[in-house]
């Protein structure tokens, strides 16, 4: 009773104040995003209200897993929500990007699980004692890990899902000891493959790339294979481009810049803009947002949670909103790098950046500066396994800061 007590005490508060307080401005905002003609449609409202709670309740059971369960059990959840991912292609419902299991009025997106079991199964495999990073073998089986849930949601088609998991490899592998020439070298195809769209921004990526290359002194046949492996990436992306849905290839160059597309995808942006600017500093206040209570917008209460805040609580709301993100993501680095446990420093951090990459790309996306890829807001959006899933992910952040000091 007494460790149980001390153990309580240990628990960070503040963090978990942080996050609560997130799920009540979401509530607040799907409130206004769902009212309709003085009386409120609360039906997603008190569904949010029970997933919250739910969640809720799930992270308090993740908060007392022991670190060394977790770490046994990774490749088990695992599994479980690759399996989810297959079922869910078979036997799954859903349309356009999305494919969940239907459970009555319930909807389960085996997405959001993989994204924990993902993260489970990568920290523990880059925890494991004398693992070399540098090595190609293992460095192939962490990416595999990563590429087979991707893939499995890229084939729903879900692109918002997939750039999450896309977005933990790079990140958790340099946290876990990869050496910055290595991590130079898996990144530098995907500058080839942003600049193989026009031929002299190609040409100077690789007279760069070649460069470092160079001086990396690492002999003539490393060098050979990374310049042939970049000149391949550049040559591939026209044809893989082709390959794209059109829905695909219309969000990327809307995002490019390519198309403003007003009537379809820019639509969205364009009302999103007005909505955020509209809002000034104050705010329109409660339920009294234009664009937000005419409907201007659409999935305001799920993709686009955060023009809702935004005109209707002005600059104070987003304020609010970017400091307790903050708070969030600097606390979730603070116990990354103060833990004992190496599994469990790395799960923090691929924690965190998977919130990040989630933050950056939902409000990037709302005012214009990233593509509209469907990404929820995390604690904010509407939809029950994405919030579910978030609370897992803060479960596991104050579990291994509960037992920063312990080494396992």
């Amino acid at each position: 009773m007494l460790s149980e007590h001390k153990s309580i005490r240990h628990l960070d508060f503040k963090l978990l104040a942080t996050v609560v307080v997130l799920m009540l401005f979401g509530l607040v905002a799907i409130y206004s995003a769902t009212f309709v003609d003085s009386e409120s449609d609360l039906l997603n409202f008190k569904k949010q209200i029970i997933w919250g709670i739910l969640g809720l309740l799930v992270l308090a059971g993740t908060i007392f897993i022991p670190i060394r369960v977790l770490n046994k059990y990774a490749y088990t959840v695992y599994g479980i929500s690759v399996f989810l991912l297959f079922a869910v292609l078979m036997i799954g419902t859903g349309a356009g990007t999305d494919r969940w299991f239907a459970l009555g009025p319930i909807r389960i997106q085996p997405s959001e699980l993989a994204k924990v079991g993902t993260l489970l199964v990568l920290a523990k495999y880059l925890s494991k004692e004398n693992r070399d990073l540098n090595n190609f073998r293992e460095l192939a089986i962490a990416f595999s890990l990563v590429f087979l849930p991707l893939l499995l949601v890229m084939k729903q088609p879900d692109l918002g899902s997939a750039l999450v998991f896309l977005a933990l490899i790079l990140p958790m592998l340099h946290w876990a000891g990869l050496s910055s020439m290595v991590l130079f070298v898996l990144i530098a195809p995907l500058i080839s493959l942003v600049c193989a769209f026009n031929y002299y921004t190609f040409l100077i990526a690789m007279l760069i790339i070649s460069a470092v290359l160079f001086l990396s002194q690492r002999g003539l046949t490393f060098f050979l294979v990374n310049f042939v492996l970049n000149i391949g990436v550049g040559v591939v992306t026209p044809i893989m481009w082709n390959l794209m849905k059109e829905y695909q290839q219309k969000r990327i160059l809307t995002f490019l810049g390519l198309v403003t597309d007003p009537h379809g995808l820019g639509y969205q942006v364009i009302q999103s803009k007005v909505s955020i600017g509209s809002g000034g500093f104050w705010g329109k206040g409660f339920l009294q947002g234009t664009q937000t209570q005419l409907r201007f917008l659409p999935e305001q209460h799920t993709d686009f949670i955060f023009c809702v805040i935004g005109e209707e609580f002005g600059f104070l709301g987003i304020f609010a909103i970017f400091a307790l993100f903050f708070y969030l993501i600097f606390k979730g680095l603070t116990i990354a790098s103060e833990v004992k446990s190496k599994f469990s420093s790395i799960l923090v951090f691929g924690g965190v950046i998977i919130f990040l990459f989630q933050i950056v790309v939902n409000i990037g996306m709302t005012i214009g500066i990233m593509p509209v890829t469907g990404l929820p807001l995390p604690f904010l959006s509407y939809g029950g396994s994405a919030l579910i899933s978030n609370l897992v992910i803060v479960g596991l952040l104050l579990n291994a800061s509960r037992k920063r000091f312990e080494y396992f």
